[in-house]
């Protein structure tokens, strides 16, 4: 599959697919879903019991959705709560009153996907129209950010397509300020090329150039997503840039690399206590989410890598 024309919002969809055809076998006699509903539930029971202590809460961290599949957006809210989080992530409107429900916002989130974006001209209107939509929606719910991309680059110039991000991007400008939402900027990596793990032409694969951008737009609204996985594997680095560009980050992401699994020492090389401790040291206030995705592919396994990287991001 070509990481190309695969979005988060594509990957989830097909993930809860499978979901949901798994719980439509057997009826009227006790289903493999009903058993494995019932594990389930046994499961999370125990695990709420075994809650972790308060977290300080000095990094404000939240969850991503796409990444937890086959968690769905419900299940990861309640497990949201439990842990003392206050939002998930990349859930747009339909799952607004839900995550009211359960006293969260969202975190971030966007109205267009990662392989369209402002470094083309003839992708502006559709472009813009989509994020200023996605600005009205976050102003209205409470949410902070929206996201945005670059899109790919198709053979642009550099000097091209930096010029048409600038003039895209200073098209929300003005009514983020007037809403009080932030647009951010991701930044993804180009080398990997492992669907939903690399993104191969990405035009914004630079952190150094896509701050570069946001600080020519000039608006306190407009910043980058720092992707801290997509950064180490662009650059390396990452404390020193964190520190270099604090002033224009207004988001943050987690992942292991390499494999963008999770955080623990055992097979990556990050060392994330130390990155929150740099993130606190230079100010930063806004959400970490995480994003990675777990080696354990299972609900029950997606929990406990949840509950081990928040504690691990709880510096």
């Amino acid at each position: 599959m070509n990481s190309g024309v695969m979005g988060r919002r594509e990957f989830m969809q097909g993930a809860v697919g499978v979901v949901g055809a798994a719980g439509t076998i057997g009826t009227g006699v006790v289903s493999t879903a009903g058993l494995a509903g019932s594990a389930l539930a046994d499961a999370s029971s125990t695990a709420t019991a075994m809650a972790p202590a308060k977290l300080k809460g000095r990094i404000q961290q939240s969850l991503c959705s796409w990444n937890f599949a086959p968690l769905t957006p419900e299940e990861l809210a309640r497990e949201a709560v439990v842990l003392g989080l206050k939002a998930l992530e990349l859930v747009g409107p339909e799952h607004f009153p839900m995550l009211s429900r359960h006293g969260l916002t969202s975190a971030i989130f966007g109205r267009h996907g990662f392989s369209k974006g402002f470094a083309h001209r003839e992708e502006h209107a559709e472009c813009t129209a989509a994020c200023l939509k996605a600005i009205d929606e976050a102003s209205a719910f409470g949410s902070p950010n929206i996201i945005t991309f670059s899109g790919f680059a198709r053979g642009i110039r550099r000097e091209d397509g930096v010029r048409n991000m600038i003039e895209g991007l200073k098209t929300l400008a003005g009514h983020a300020e007037k809403r009080g939402v932030t647009v951010c900027l991701e930044m993804l990596n180009s080398r990997v090329d492992v669907p939903m793990k690399g993104h191969p032409d990405y035009f914004c694969d630079d952190i150094d150039m896509s701050v570069d951008i946001v600080k020519a737009v000039s608006s306190e609204r407009v910043k980058v997503l720092f992707d801290i996985y997509h950064v180490q594997i662009m650059h390396g680095d990452v404390s020193r840039r964190i520190r270099q560009h604090a002033p224009w980050i207004g988001h943050v992401h987690t992942a292991g690399n390499p494999g963008r699994c999770d955080l623990d020492a055992a097979d990556q090389e990050l060392n994330y206590p130390a990155i929150m401790k740099v993130l606190l040291e230079v100010g930063y206030r806004g959400f970490v989410g995480q994003e990675f995705i777990p080696r354990a592919a299972t609900k029950t396994g997606n929990l406990e890598a949840i509950r081990a990287a928040v504690k691990l991001c709880d510096v």
